[in-house]
């Protein structure tokens, strides 16, 4: 909506040609002037000079609210926080923001125009009908929780046959084989690099830098989840290609496939680093649909934005790192968005195929994914009930029928298994929505408020005190992003109070809706607020963010003189950014870092003393370690040796069996356990006892050793 004070294109004309004003005694003709004869005189009509652009006022309200939100952001900065004065700071903040808005000094950009496509409901009927019965018979193929390539191949012909269906060609679409012959047929290929390409370049090294710098280290260890992903990964390597993996309350398979390309393509094999790999690509991979999903909200710089504020955030850059199926809720949840408020935008029935299509293999990635139908639903809804679906509101539920046939065909291998083990696979969500595996601590009602207020106030406040995937009990977000996500909230919230679109709502209301599968643990109300469940809130967190700030460099731009209104624009953004950066930085790669190695067992320590001994004495079968509660998986050390199906564990009970191995033995011990030692060394008298001195220092992190000589 553009302000009032803006000057429009019939303003910009009548200021060049200023055929309305009065000079002297007349009126300058408006129409074809008259031609003169050759030999007559020539009159001299002199126009007034050109008056300069309307001048925009200085944005000190908008500037003053940012810096004041600032301010209260980082009053709300661990260790010494003030939230009194953090609060009283917003407070402020949010008076000279409704201000700003108000006098149109901070004003977000508008959202795109609906675009009629192609809406016609015809399907080719032969195609469609044959996909009924070819999904029926992959349905009953998939018994077993097995891929094969007999159901694999019915299955993609069931897909194949739904596209033939309801896809919409574009006629005037040249094919790809086309376009290829004709670009490979040229002899020189231009390349046209712009200002806006190189700061796209720049942008994409900069997120790509936060994200795989020191990836091999950062995080330092995996633990007990990384153990069952590895043999997960392990079994897919031997044949067991599962739908589902039922090992430890069960995962959906996306990481188990994702992680044997990674170890195939990168040479990187069944380590840590190779499910580090695996889940920083899908982070990255995510980027693009967060860039197409800011052009939907408002233009190609607030995607820009959203890219590079979310790239280099703490927030995705450690779920991503961790190496677990956290960052795969985004990963999926961005593309089925992008393509469901696209195809609404456009009325295009193949964005909405897509958006089917991601929706369904995103149910195969990460548990908290299945919230996603839910969330779709609520985008629909909330279009049929604003003006924007007026005369489109039959065609939409026909949209969402085929986005969610779509979905189902592509859930058929899930869907199957589900049917056969209900109880395994709603395991990890039974747990934590209802009493299956403890009861509730309180009214449901009561646990679910809480949970959502804490949820909400996570990217401001607390984001959990889980230390494998944050720095426990600060914001979700760096200070800058965090400010400028309740402006955006507060400037979103004031467009859709004006003009009732539908997207606006949306997008304010996503945030929670995504944020569901942390809010909804009922039971175990400590676990939230997280970082890793409601990860699909990064998508609309960050294009808040963007939002907000590309509303205030438009404003800076908008001056007397246009290269100063630039210089000033990029001035405020290129300090955000900095401090942005430094923050993030921080965060990861010390603070997360040095949590996270306080808090994880050192078994690559472990790994590496036995990989020793197995060079120096010949074998690592004559190594154990004496499990010990809350100790380190004695599964791990095997995975750092490249063993991933090697338990090295040795219980009290089995000391007698080593008795039997004449060559060199190694016990590993944790200190505490002196029951344990005592009766090895009554076993081994001769044994050596050694301690091994952690890197990680003052961190109980030291472990013992008894070397026993071979036998002579």
């Amino acid at each position: 909506m553009p302000d009032n004070d803006e000057p429009s294109v019939l303003d910009y004309l009548k200021s060049r040609l200023k055929f309305w004003e009065r000079h002297g005694e007349g009126v300058i003709p408006v129409g074809p002037l008259p031609v003169p004869r050759p030999d007559a005189a020539v009159a001299v009509v002199e126009l007034p000079q050109e008056t300069a652009a309307p001048r925009r006022p200085w944005p000190w309200r908008s500037l003053f609210a940012l810096a004041l939100a600032l301010g209260g952001q980082y009053a709300f900065e661990p260790p010494n926080r003030a939230a009194s004065t953090g609060l009283v700071l917003y407070f402020i903040s949010a008076a000279f923001l409704v201000w700003a808005v108000l006098v149109k000094e901070w004003m977000i950009a508008p959202l795109p125009e609906t675009e009629l496509g192609d809406e016609t409901l015809k399907v080719r009927r032969l195609p469609f009908l044959l996909s009924i019965p070819l999904a029926v018979l992959a349905f009953l193929t998939f018994a077993g929780n097995k891929f094969t390539l007999f159901n694999v191949t019915i299955w993609a012909l069931t897909i194949i046959c739904f596209l033939w269906a309801f896809w919409i060609p574009n006629p005037n679409a040249t094919p790809l084989w086309r376009r290829l012959k004709a670009f490979f047929a040229r002899d020189s290929w231009p390349i046209l690099v712009t200002r806006w390409t190189l700061l796209l370049l720049a942008v994409t090294a900069l997120v790509v830098f936060f994200r795989v710098y020191r990836l091999n280290s950062v995080p330092a260890e995996p633990f007990s989840d990384h153990a069952e992903k590895i043999l997960d990964v392990f079994d897919v390597t031997q044949g067991q290609t599962h739908i589902f993996f039922p090992r430890d309350t069960g995962r959906e398979a996306f990481q188990m496939y994702l992680t044997v390309g990674v170890a195939w393509l990168f040479g990187s094999g069944l380590l840590f680093l190779s499910l580090k790999i695996g889940t920083v690509i899908c982070g990255l991979l995510t980027m693009p649909y967060l860039y197409l999903l800011g052009k939907e909200f408002g233009g190609k710089r607030i995607g820009l934005l959203a890219v590079l504020f979310a790239g280099i955030a703490y927030w995705p850059n450690v779920i991503s790192r961790v190496g677990l199926r956290f960052t795969l809720y985004p990963f999926f949840a961005a593309p089925t968005l992008y393509y469901l408020i696209r195809g609404l935008r456009t009325h295009n029935r193949n964005d909405f195929i897509l958006s089917g299509l991601f929706l369904g293999i995103g149910l195969h990635g990460y548990t908290s994914f299945r919230i996603v139908p839910l969330v779709v639903m609520a985008a629909v809804g909330i279009y049929l009930i604003h003006s924007q679906s007026k005369g489109n509101r039959q065609k939409a539920v026909i949209w969402l029928a085929i986005l969610a046939l779509m979905s189902l065909y592509v859930f058929l291998p899930l869907a199957r298994y589900w049917q056969e083990n209900p109880g395994i696979f709603s395991m990890r969500t039974f747990s934590r929505l209802g009493s299956t595996e403890q009861p509730l601590p309180g009214p449901w009602w009561q646990i679910l408020i809480s949970n959502t207020w804490n949820g909400l106030r996570m990217f401001n406040w607390d984001n959990g005190e889980i230390w494998v995937h944050s720095v426990p009990h600060r914001p979700a977000l760096d200070m800058v992003s965090a400010a400028l996500f309740l402006i955006g909230v507060v400037l979103v919230l004031s467009r859709y109070l004006r003009q009732r679109h539908w997207l606006d709502l949306f997008l304010l209301l996503s945030v929670p809706l995504l944020q569901l599968p942390s809010t909804l643990s009922l039971a175990f109300p400590s676990e939230n607020p997280s970082l890793n469940r409601p990860a699909g809130a990064i998508i609309p967190v960050f294009l808040i963010v963007a939002i907000a700030l590309d509303g205030l460099l438009t404003r800076l731009e908008v001056r007397k003189s246009r290269r100063a209104g630039m210089a000033q624009a990029w001035v405020v953004a290129l300090v955000l950014v900095s401090l942005s950066s430094f923050q993030n930085f921080d965060l990861v790669f010390r603070q997360y870092d040095t949590e996270f190695r306080q808090g994880a067992w050192n078994t690559s320590e472990m790994g590496a003393v036995i990989k020793q001994f197995s060079q120096v004495y010949g074998s690592v079968e004559d190594a154990w370690i004496v499990p010990y509660p809350y100790w380190a998986d004695t599964r791990l050390p095997g995975v750092w040796i490249g063993i991933p199906n090697k338990d090295f564990a040795l219980w009290s009970h089995e000391f007698d069996s080593t008795l039997d191995v004449t060559g060199a033995k190694l016990f590993i011990l944790k200190p505490e356990d002196t029951q344990d030692l005592d009766a090895l060394i009554q076993l081994y008298p001769q044994g050596v006892v050694s301690t091994f001195h952690s890197a990680v220092a003052n961190a109980g992190k030291d472990f013992l050793t008894l070397f026993v000589p071979p036998v002579r």
